[in-house]
């Protein structure tokens, strides 16, 4: 059984993308991998400039993961600040990879021309090593990456590959993986767009936790396109098709046979609305549990925190009694 780590930060409110194209797969995961998945807070502290945000949506989200289906008894689910472990290592990899090697990663370069007039946290140049850290105390076998992380694995890789070279065998290659293929959900407003939490309105986007009136509301109101066919193809009817491949990661139908079904655009609307809406009663009720008895969410991080401490203090003491490090 391979091991696998995914890892999220708490920014923003989860949404029917995020979980149709991600979580739902990370919960089948559980059950065929050795599956770890890490809320990692600490990263989310780069964008973060006002105190209680990054606690508060760290709660919400370990809710939410709990909530899809993700089970504390088979997956270790936990916070990464609760596992110092990943800051000590964090550290020892700074140690191992180079300015020159952090200065070429895009998503550095992106970002800091973005925030070219704004406070710019060293933390955004140093991230690559404590991912590497997240995914290497863990002994990592498999890392679903898309592209945008994808020279993120690399980089790790390479500081792996470089510490076991100089000090010798001490951690696991971890190998970039292609997620499962999820539903690819898009923005209901512009469905040539995926849906995100970073537009401009959320009028195309469906939270987790929108209440089923705004859903259905924000179906009916889908952009669609100027004919009546209600045919499944994403290159000329984007937006019947984005419906389409909804309501089958709903009903567990395909979308070609879906369009089958319906003449109109106005009952495809409703039904996927209503589809959505039965998708994520139990999701939200779920949710609301758990938001109203912290002491037992906390109970749950705990728990998630003390199997992912096991795995982690073993490795981290292993590379620091092979750098040489006097032991406590």
């Amino acid at each position: 059984m391979a091991r696998v780590l995914s890892c999220i930060q708490p920014t923003g409110d989860v949404h029917l993308g995020n979980y149709l194209g991600a979580l739902r797969n990370w919960v089948a995961g559980q059950h065929e991998n050795d599956a770890f998945h890490g809320i990692v807070d600490l990263h989310a502290l780069t964008v973060i400039d006002q105190p209680g945000v990054v606690g508060k949506s760290t709660i919400e989200l370990a809710a939410m993961l709990f909530a899809v289906g993700l089970d504390p008894d088979i997956a270790t689910i936990f916070v990464q600040s609760h596992v110092t472990e990943h800051s000590q290592l964090g550290w020892i990899m700074e140690c191992q990879v180079s300015f020159g090697e952090l200065g070429r990663m895009t998503q550095f370069k992106d970002k800091s021309a973005k925030r070219e007039a704004d406070f710019l946290s060293a933390g955004l140049f140093t991230y690559p090593a404590l991912m590497a850290a997240d995914i290497l105390l863990y002994d990592t076998d498999e890392v679903p990456v898309g592209e945008d992380q994808r020279q993120h694995l690399e980089i790790t890789r390479d500081i792996a590959m470089r510490f076991n070279h100089r000090f010798g065998e001490t951690f696991v290659i971890p190998k970039a993986v292609m997620p499962k293929a999820g539903a690819r959900v898009m923005d209901l407003q512009d469905p040539t767009s995926k849906m995100s939490k970073t537009g401009d309105t959320d009028a195309g986007l469906i939270s987790m936790l929108d209440d089923p009136a705004a859903i259905v509301k924000k179906f009916k109101r889908a952009v669609t396109d100027g004919d009546s066919e209600v045919r499944f193809d994403r290159a000329t009817k984007p937006g019947v098709s984005n419906l389409l491949e909804i309501l089958a990661a709903c009903t567990g139908e395909t979308p070609e046979a879906l369009a089958a079904k319906y003449t109109q655009y106005g009952p495809l609307k409703a039904d996927t609305g209503e589809a959505v809406v039965e998708l994520l009663r139990p999701i939200q009720a779920r949710y609301h549990e758990l938001m109203a008895d912290r002491a037992e969410l906390q109970s749950l991080l705990r728990k998630g925190a003390q199997k992912a401490r096991v795995v982690a203090a073993v490795t981290l003491a292993r590379a620091q009694t092979h750098l040489g490090l006097v032991p406590a």
